[in-house]
């Protein structure tokens, strides 16, 4: 059982759970403020900083996974130690915490300050179907996989002679009209009607977004109503005011008209939730986030400070309410944690968090998109100029080789190879950890889930396949970790500064 506090240094130790963009600007933060007079340890189950915003260009194949994974190594001071692996205890009294790595090996250490920015995982509703036929999308093992099953699903159609199988596999439903859904669906979809066009597909993919609100209700109306035209010009098919009733391995049921769509390809986008790391924790909790002061410090444990998506902090803009779970405000609540860990190391005056959003931009492919940076009405080629431009200056790396990418997608037809790196069993929707793939590469501690990957009938379910069977070799969080559920299913993750 290694134990990391064996350093000789009487320097005081701060360990931080979570490595999306709470716990990274934690650590970047209080690497800024005090430098080699601290230990700073990050635990998280990836050596990399997901972008997450840009996560739907890479399943669409437009980027490659690593230009949005950018190496905590290098964009992190030297002082910071990653501590590869998933959090199993975690003792707020005895200020003890204890993770395991890769291997399986359990490692503890004891720690002076504690910043809880775990992040969130996949809200799953109890729909009949769901967890065994649907896929989510956080992480890039789930962008991976739905690029392949996009790829696989049109090359079966085109020789597919039953047109109704043949149309239910050209068929994607989505469900959640927040960021995540949106920018999926709009992404998805070009991709799926070139790829279908290069293989002599007469017939135009059809991709269902179905939404139990508005299409980014919440939004200012401009970004809002923008997404929506764009979406329904394309020819999307998009159903606002309505749920998803049942999954079945041949299609969704949907709530209000009762009708069956069928599809072998579900994505399921309707928010997340808290990491339930929070759940056991022992302190107050409201909305399963953990509830902390303005300084981002839980009551009852001055040493333990919390963040992002996994705290509930309070919205000083909106008197009794609790910021969003947006990558926005992660961004900036990781920012304020690392200085008021660095003022309480210190004896100094810690700040408060209060924040005024100043805008947000919502990506829709080619080159279309919506911005309203600073108040102003912006959509078509200006508002993709922003978003591309507002991404590339929030990302902490990798922008010459992110805009090299869109360049040559610009320039070059799209690859389309099916590699079939990651399967079915590896991208369960009901994860505790969506940026790691549950089976083949992921975590042996882990049980793999059952291998759902083919019905009885033989057909592909959605969200996998009939040759997901066998294991293979399978791969995390502007704005945007994403963090956040929408005002009515998922919540902004892109925004300007």
């Amino acid at each position: 059982m290694p134990d990391m506090t064996s350093h000789s240094s009487p320097r005081p130790k701060v360990v931080i759970v979570g490595g999306g963009f709470a716990g990274f600007q934690s650590a970047r933060s209080l690497a800024r403020q005090m430098g080699d007079e601290v230990d700073i340890v990050l635990v998280s189950p990836t050596n990399y900083f997901l972008y997450l915003p840009l996560l739907p260009e890479v399943a669409a194949g437009i980027l490659e996974p690593r230009r949005i994974s950018v190496a905590l190594a290098a964009a992190l001071p030297p002082c910071v130690r990653h501590a590869p692996g998933e959090v199993d205890e975690l003792d707020l009294d005895a200020q003890t915490i204890g993770w395991l790595d890769p291997e399986g090996v359990h490692h503890e250490s004891r720690w002076d300050r504690l910043v809880v920015a775990a992040g969130s995982v996949h809200k799953v509703l109890p729909v009949p179907g769901v967890t065994q036929y649907a896929q989510g999308f956080r992480g890039v093992p789930e962008a991976l996989y739905l690029r392949d099953h996009l790829i696989r699903q049109v090359e079966l159609a085109a020789m597919c002679e039953d047109p109704e199988e043949r149309a239910a596999r050209l068929t994607t439903v989505v469900v959640g009209g927040g960021y995540t859904g949106t920018e999926v669906t709009a992404q998805g979809y070009l991709f799926t009607k070139e790829l279908a066009a290069s293989r002599g597909l007469p017939e135009t993919p059809r991709w269902v977004l179905v939404s139990r609100g508005e299409i980014l209700a919440g939004l200012a109306g401009h970004l809002s109503e923008t997404a929506d035209r764009v979406l329904r010009e394309r020819g999307v098919d998009v159903r606002t005011h309505e749920e998803v009733e049942e999954a079945t391995g041949d299609g969704v049921r949907l709530s209000s008209s009762g009708e069956h769509v069928p599809t072998r390809t579900l994505l399921w986008c309707v928010g997340v939730r808290p990491d339930p790391l929070i759940d056991d924790l022992g302190v107050e909790v409201d909305q399963g986030r953990l509830v902390v002061d303005t300084r981002l410090r839980v009551p009852g444990h001055p040493n333990v400070f919390a963040c992002g998506d996994a705290a509930a902090v309070p919205d000083r803009a909106r008197p009794g309410q609790y910021t969003a779970m947006t990558a926005q405000h992660a961004e900036r609540q990781g920012k304020l944690a690392g200085r008021n860990v660095a003022a309480s190391l210190r004896g100094g005056r810690m700040r408060t968090y209060k924040h005024r959003d100043l805008g947000f931009v919502v990506d829709l492919g080619g080159f279309d998109a919506a911005a309203n940076p600073l108040g102003i009405r912006l959509t078509g080629k200006p508002a993709h100029v922003v978003a591309r431009g507002y991404h590339l200056m929030a990302m902490p790396g990798n922008r010459v080789r992110t805009a090299v990418d869109w360049l040559m997608d610009a320039l070059l037809p799209r690859q389309t190879a099916q590699l079939g790196l990651v399967r079915s069993p590896a991208v369960p929707l009901d994860s505790a950890s969506p940026e790691v793939p549950q089976h083949g590469l992921g975590f042996p501690h882990r049980s793999a889930p059952p291998d759902q990957s083919a019905t009885s009938s033989g057909r592909e379910r959605p969200g996998g396949s009939a040759e997901a069977a066998s294991p293979s070799a399978d791969a995390a969080g502007a704005s945007a970790e994403v963090s956040g559920e929408d005002p009515v299913e998922e919540s902004p993750r892109s925004g300007a500064r």
